[in-house]
């Protein structure tokens, strides 16, 4: 027999993504119910690289950049009025973080792909190149095959899974409902706003946030949405502890707040197998021991895959259903790093606030387009 609920918003996912927006609709003075498959899901919170990260974001969306960057702004007070609610410390580091690579041409590249996006974005853009020598500086255990870098003080890396368990804990100490084991089987709209019903309980609300991750997929048209979301595979290996000598977080390898080293740089089109290959992994290890030589003796105590949520251009999508006013969709693969625009700016705008601007470009509709620019090429 089904229970019965009432909230200002519902919201279906309780991932990094939807338990951020939740964080800030509560903050705000929303009651709110979060309803969470659980983690049998498939969490992608599990394969996350920590990273807060702005470089490069957006070489082909200017609006990504400013999004992107516009979060990362707003991390440090973020996490630390999350940290202060939850009193659990989130291991984040904001200064700084490098890109080192193997090729002069792939460095050449990515400056120019940096120099595009601080002429269009307007605003403050700090990056700079470092050779071979100045990466040894930084960074005196670096592999004698990289030949250089992007630096970049915007960036950083947190705790993806201690981010979560803070966001759920300031979630519920503010008053929000957790109700986990909880998949959203279906959403009716009614002329008062929506009927969420999942296998134990159904849930009425004004509004309703479709933030599940892959699960958006079939929900999203039930409110006349659409969000063309697919799996991608990421595969990730963590060592043992070692002493601290990775000041900054690249893309491939970093040392995280407790020391371990956390590797890993895998995209894999593979559905919704999460598993694990040798060939994948051994590639991992072997790029991590070219970038640093001295992890090649270390022991890797656990390897596993996980699933990213990606849409056919990876950018985001932020929707509110014209068919169905009060419905609204979330999904993107940078739930970390747009955190904080999610429990601000993102919550804002679902309670009634003006959309903000960057979000035009970020609409499901635009994948028409796309699909059939992808078929003329």
């Amino acid at each position: 027999m089904r229970t019965h609920a009432e909230a200002d918003t519902v919201v279906i996912g309780g991932g990094v993504v939807g338990m951020s927006i939740a964080y800030g609709l509560v903050k705000a003075g929303d009651k709110v119910i979060v309803l969470d498959e659980g983690d049998d899901a498939f969490r992608a919170a599990r394969g996350n690289f920590g990273l807060v990260w702005v470089q490069g974001k957006g070489a082909g969306n200017i609006d990504y950049a400013r999004w992107s960057l516009a979060s990362a702004r707003r991390w440090k007070a973020f996490g630390q009025e999350l940290e202060s609610l939850a009193q659990i410390g989130l291991e984040l580091k904001q200064e700084g973080g490098l890109r080192p690579v193997f090729a002069h041409a792939d460095l050449d590249r990515q400056l120019h792909e940096m120099a595009a996006i601080r002429d269009a974005i307007g605003c403050t853009y700090p990056y700079e190149r470092l050779n071979a020598a100045d990466v040894r500086k930084l960074l005196p255990s670096a592999g004698a095959d990289i030949v250089g870098a992007i630096f970049s003080p915007m960036d950083g890396h947190v705790s993806p899974l201690r981010l979560l368990r803070a966001l759920v804990s300031a979630f519920v100490r503010l008053g929000g409902s957790l109700c986990t084991g909880e998949a959203a089987q279906r959403i009716t709209p009614r002329t008062d706003g929506f009927e969420v019903i999942t296998m134990r309980r159904s849930v009425r609300s004004g509004r309703v946030v479709i933030a599940a991750g892959l699960g958006c997929r079939a929900l999203a048209p039930q409110v006349g949405l659409e969000a063309p979301v697919r799996p991608e595979r990421g595969q990730v290996l963590v060592t043992e502890r070692m002493q601290r000598f990775l000041p900054y977080p690249t893309p491939h390898v970093r040392q995280t707040g407790e020391g371990v080293i956390q590797l890993g740089d895998s995209k894999e089109d593979v559905g919704f197998d999460d598993g694990t290959t040798t060939r994948e992994l051994g590639r991992i290890a072997r790029d991590a021991i070219r970038y640093f030589p001295l992890l090649d003796p270390v022991n890797v105590v656990r390897a596993w895959g996980a699933l990213r949520v990606m849409t056919p251009d990876g950018y985001p999508i932020y929707e509110a259903s014209r068919e169905c006013p009060g419905a609204f969709l979330v999904t993107c693969h940078s739930g970390i790093t747009l955190a904080a625009n999610h429990a601000g700016a993102i919550a804002d705008w679902i309670r009634g606030a003006s959309e903000p601007s960057e979000l035009h470009r970020f609409k499901a509709n635009r994948f028409h387009d796309f699909h059939v620019q992808t078929a003329a090429h």
